[in-house]
Order: C-alpha cells, then structure tokens, then sequence
C-alpha cells in the first residue's frame, strides 16, 4: 500500500505555482476571519471599564466607533482577504525588496505616525514569537523562488505582511486613539490562535513538495554540528544498550502468558508457526490504513484497561483484515513485534513516570500508530537523542505533564500539542520532516514558557527565602527578649513593652539592617537600658531614672512609630513607662514569655514539619547526604499524596536553612525540604533520585527497568 497524502513520500519537486496557490488558500482560509473576531472581545473591554468607573465621554466614542466598525465587518473582512491573497500574487510576480520591513507599512499616512508605530512594534512581537517557524518558512520559499526562476520575495504570511494588512484594511477608518491600542492587541491575540498552526501546516506543504530547508536551519542540523566522534560514541552506547533490551523483550514475551508474538490476531505458537510472516512494509501499511481512526483502543489502554502492546496487535488484525491479509494464514514477525511491543511500553512507561492527565490521553492515543511506523522502519527513535520522534515526544510531553490547562497559557500550550499531534496524524507518510517541524512549532511555545517559569521559581525563591529570613529574625529576636525578661523581675508595663513593641521592633531592624548592624546594637542598647532603669526604679533612685528616661525618649518614640503606633498612642506608652517607673513599690515579676513566633510554612509540607530538627525521621544518613550534594537544576521524580509521579526540580537551596525548593514543570513551588526530609521520603518511595530529564530517556529507563524485573521473575 502506498499513499502520499501532501506528497509527503516524494523527493522531487512539485509545481510551484500550485504549492503556492495551496499556501494562499490555507492563508486565506485561516486567516480570513480573525478582523471579524476582533469586536465582541474589545467591546467586553469596554464594557467592564464602563461598569468600573462610569461611562466617560472618551470611552461613549469608543463605542460608537467600535459599532462603525461592526457594521462595515463584512467589508473589512473582504478587504482583509484580498490582501493576504495580494501578498502571495505579489511573491510570484515582484522581486525581492531592499527593506521589506517597508513594504506593508508604507500604506499608512504621514499624520499617522502613531498607527505606524503601532505596527512595527505588532510585526516585533510576531517575529519574535514565532521566530522558528518563519526563519525555517523563509528558508524554504526563497527554494521555491528559485525554482519560479525569480529573486527570493518576502514572506506573503511574515510579520510584516500581517501588520501592513491589518493598518491596510482598516486605513479609512476613523479609530479614537484609545480604542486604536485595544484592537492591536487583540488582532495579536487572534493571530496567536491561527499562526502556529498555519506556520507548521506551510512549513509541511512546502517539505512534502520538496522544498527543503538549508543545512543548519533545523534543529536537526545544528545537532549534526556536534563533534562526531562524541555522537558516533554515544550512538554506539546506545545501540548495545538496545540490544541488551531487544534481549530482555524476547525473554519477557517467550516467558509471559498474556504476551502473542506469533500472530496478528494473538493465537498460539502452534498456529502461528504454519503462517506466513508480514513483511514490515505490509505492517508498515496495516498501520498507515488505521492511523487516522479514532484511538479510542489506545486510550482505554493508557488508562489502565489492557495491555498497550495488544491493543495494537488486536487493531493491526482489523486492519489486516481490511487489506486483505487473512490472519489465518498470516502472522507478525520477531522484528515487527519488537518495534510495537517497544512503542506500547515506550507510551506507558511514559504515563507511569509522568503526571499525565486525562486531557493528555487522547493526544498520546492518537500517536500510538505514527510511532509504530517510525519504529518499524527506523531504530534511530531509541538510539539517537536527537531524532525528531523522540524530540517530538519530548516536547509534547513537557507541554502536557502537570498541565490542567487553568491560565491561558497553559491552555494554549495543551491545543498548539494537541493540534501537533493531529497533524501528525494526518500528515505523516514515512517523512520524518514532519516531526521536526511539529517539534519546532512546539518548542518556540514552551520556549516562552520556559521563561515564564523561571520566573515563577525565581518568585517563589524570594517568597522562601523570605520567610526563612522572617523565622530568623523572629527566633533571634525571641532569644533576646528571653535574656532580658526571662531573668529579670520586672514591672509589667516594661515586660509589656519589650514584648509587645520592642521585640518587633527588633525582628524590622534585622531583617532591614542584619545582626550585628549599629541598627541592631541601638535597639538591643534600648532593651538592657530599660532593664537597668527598672532595677533603679525598684531602688528607689527616683532622679536616675528620670534622666534616663528623658535620653531614651527618642529610641522608645521611633520603636513605637515601626511598630505602627501614631504619635498620640506612642505617647500613651511612654506616659504609662514613665508612672510604672516612678512608683518603686510597684510589683515586679519574672514574666513567663510566650513561645516564639515562627514563619507559616505551606499546608502541604505539614507531614514534614519536624520542630526542633530531624530526630523523628527515619531516613539513611548516606541518602541525606547524596541529598545535601543536590544542585540547582537537577531534576528527581515524587510521588504525590494522590499517587501520582511529578517530575521536580531543584530550583534553590536556602542559603540559611539549607533547604531546598522544589518545582514541577509549570515552576509551581511543590515542596520546601530538608535534605533529611527528602531522604525520608527516599525511605517510604515517594522520593526518586537520579532520573533523566529528558521524557523519552526516563521512559527508556523505566522500560529497561520494568522489563529487568520481569526477567528477573521468570
């Protein structure tokens, strides 16, 4: 069976005049409606402004221009339309411009400078977002220039372009300035929805009709970059280790009871040793024929109900069936077997060490098959780090691991994966191509991602670090009081004030000045001064104590003032200080202090809490310290209290407690932990150390591991 949808199969080159009508079809197509879902979303802006503060007079023409807008859309769209349509008319028919940034901004008028502006800074972000897509679909349509016989055009679809079309469609209306900023933002926001998915559908169209990339464009390329003799050594590592697992997959089929290796249709050895074997190409097409159908047999799979693997034996046999080859006289040979029992504890491994949720299992279903094809015809998946399969799985599953979808950019992130994996689907034919764009497209999304999560592990840094510093001021603070009052018989309304006041006051200077700072040295000096003037009071030395009170007047005014008392209360304290002290009969007690008030830490952590150290854990002490060598960036698997394997980061490691912080793959604190801690949950298996970051690499593990241990039974 052969079928090259997109002609993905093919090596020479297709007309170009057709691709290029094929590109501006899927343009247009996709692109036609975005001025028309500019409207609601900005009039809701509005709307929510107006309920906030009150209709102003700017923001009722506002509206009344956004309502002029509405009822010319179907004019705008049209407009719209012709001009991304003109953007391809012109690559085939004028040569390649000296600045193109000017090409579609010059449609704007001088008196309109700012709307200019406005659109060099949207054709900024657009390029920068999807700088991938358009460096590798530049690349390929200077190919396709060159073989129209023209110098290369710009981008009909570039950032330009579709800055230039917007101004351009909506040139002769009349915008307010503030409605101008609202309708910019909301086109980029529209176009975020469309442009990944048209960027890689080009990208594909243009691949499958020969139109390759330059060396060096693709990741690809770059990895080829790499020294050779490191590559060919690790390839080389990596061939031996998948023997040794070829190996172990042989023992585990002969010695299990559920596996059927000999046919299609899983009946025994005995049967299956009269029938003729498939060849991997006939394979190869029983799984092409199936890889568009629904994937619900593989869903129900990684959901737990079966064995993967047998699911797809049991598909293949329908598929067999509709092509003709009879199950009873056919069956799967040792190579085909391998590469499907492969990919099916390839994907649950995947599922077991990753915190896959139930959205994410219909998009893995759906990549069952393509990846039974590239198995079939292609070892490289399990070998070379590289390969656009496995970087593709890579990707995808940094995409969806932990992702609920609740903020917008999460919920992005889990449609531009799922629409990857539809391609995918659709569009691969034995081109492996396909999965190098798909992962590109992914990786400029998670790329800005990334970033958004450094920035998050960097917060909830600061947001430890400064309750760790907190707990430290408050215990040093608390361990002063406690030699001040705690030994000395004092009035209560000094007790009260170093409790109450002065030990606030304390805990604000350390954390704004540190131990030992002239700060630090003049509160401390204030509490052993007041101490010193209450052992006078009690002796009866009635004209000390009034000199001295008069020089502490200003410390006890600026500590009452940092603990928030105006000036009218900081002066009730001090009245009250100055009767206590003046009357020596007054009773003076040793005041039992209260405990000390600690930093909340997170509900979450409340089983890890150990107050006064680590004696109550149960942990290896070698594991600890294998603890204590961790680093930032290393990743390690913990299984959380609903069961569920989370990849976690070592994001910091307190430079106080020594604590470390841990983080999923969103940046979102998991758990703030002791390295003593962390070995006791080493102890109960909830902990695992030394994973690989990679998805693919740690599901190899963890087949290699899964297939040990059954070996090891038989």
């Amino acid at each position: 069976m052969s079928g090259h949808p997109l002609g993905l199969g093919h090596t020479e080159r297709s007309n170009p005049v057709g691709v290029l009508e094929e590109m501006k079809r899927l343009a247009v197509e996709q692109l036609g409606a975005v001025p028309g879902a500019l409207y609601a979303p900005v009039a809701e802006v509005l709307g929510d402004a107006a309920k906030r503060d009150g209709q102003s007079f700017v923001q009722r023409n506002d509206h009344a221009a956004l309502l002029a807008l509405r009822q010319r859309n179907a004019a705008y769209m049209m407009r719209f339309r012709q001009l991304i349509a003109q953007g391809f008319e012109e690559f085939r028919a004028l040569p390649l411009r000296t600045n193109r940034s000017n090409l579609p901004l010059d449609l704007v008028n001088e008196n309109q400078l700012d709307y200019h502006y406005a659109g060099q800074k949207l054709a900024e972000s657009i390029g920068q977002r999807y700088s991938r897509q358009l460096e590798m679909l530049d690349a390929r349509l200077e190919a396709l220039s060159q073989e129209l016989g023209q110098p290369p055009a710009s981008n009909p679809i570039g950032a330009g372009r579709l800055a230039g079309a917007f101004i351009s469609t909506f040139r002769d209306a009349e915008l307010p300035e503030s409605l101008r900023p609202l309708l910019f933002r909301q086109y980029e926001q529209e176009l975020s929805r469309v442009l990944g998915d048209l960027y890689g559908r080009i990208n594909t169209l243009l691949a499958a009709a020969g139109y390759g990339a330059k060396s060096g464009t693709s990741s690809a390329a770059k990895a080829e970059s790499q020294p050779k003799l490191r590559s060919v050594e690790t390839e080389a590592d990596a061939r031996l280790r998948l023997g040794e697992l070829r190996e172990m997959l042989h023992t585990w089929r002969e010695g299990s009871t559920h596996s059927r290796p000999a046919s299609v249709d899983g009946s025994g050895e005995r049967r299956g040793a009269q029938r003729r074997e498939l060849r991997t190409a006939e394979v190869a097409s029983v799984a092409a024929l199936l890889q568009r159908d629904a994937p619900e047999p593989y869903a129900r799979a990684l959901a737990g109900a079966g064995n993967l693997a047998d699911a797809i034996r049991e598909q293949l046999t329908e598929g067999a069936r509709r092509l003709g080859l009879d199950p009873d006289q056919t069956q799967i040979g040792g190579k085909e077997n391998d590469a499907i029992d492969m990919v099916g504890l390839l994907f649950e491994s995947l599922f077991q060490t990753h915190a896959m949720l139930d959205r994410a299992r219909r998009l893995y279903a759906r990549l069952v098959l393509p990846y039974v094809r590239v198995a079939l015809s292609d070892d490289g998946l399990f070998v070379q780090r590289e390969h656009p399969a496995r970087r593709l799985l890579d990707v995808i599953t940094e995409a969806c691991e932990g992702n609920d979808g609740t903020t917008p950019q999460d919920r992005e992130l889990l449609e531009r994966a799922a629409g990857v994996a539809q391609r995918i689907v659709a569009d691969y034919n034995e081109d492996l191509e396909i999965f190098a764009l798909a992962s590109d497209e992914l990786e400029a999304l998670l790329d800005q991602q990334r970033k958004r999560v450094d920035m998050l592990e960097k917060r909830s840094a600061e947001s430890v670090h400064g309750r760790e510093r907190l707990l430290q001021a408050r215990l040093q603070a608390g361990a002063a009081l406690g030699q001040r009052v705690g030994k000395s018989t004092l009035t209560a309304a000094v007790s009260d004030f170093l409790i109450e006041h002065w030990q606030h006051h304390l805990v604000q200077t350390l954390l704004r000045d540190g131990l030992g700072s002239a700060k630090h040295a003049d509160v401390v000096a204030l509490a052993d001064a007041l101490v010193v003037v209450d052992n006078m009071s009690a002796q009866g030395r009635g004209a000390v104590v009034a000199d001295r009170l008069i020089a502490l007047q200003p410390a006890i005014t600026e500590c009452l003032a940092s603990c928030g008392l105006d000036e009218t209360v900081s002066q009730e304290w001090l009245a009250g200080l100055v009767r206590a002290l003046a009357q020596p009969d007054l009773p003076r007690i040793l005041r039992q202090l209260p405990p000390p008030q600690v930093a909340d830490d997170e509900a979450e952590q409340s089983q890890l809490r150990v107050v006064g150290g680590h004696a109550g854990l149960d942990f290896d002490p070698q594991v600890a310290e294998r603890m204590r060598r961790l680093t930032p960036g290393e990743w390690l698997r913990l299984l959380d209290a609903q069961g569920e394997h989370v990849a976690v980061k070592v994001a910091w490691i307190s430079p106080l407690s020594a604590r470390l912080l841990l983080v999923n793959r969103r940046g979102v604190r998991v758990l703030v932990a002791s390295a003593e801690q962390l070995a006791s949950l080493v102890a109960q298996g909830r902990l695992v150390v030394g994973t690989e970051q990679a998805p693919f690499d740690e599901a190899m593990r963890q087949m290699r591991q899964r297939l040990s241990r059954a070996v090891g039974q038989n």
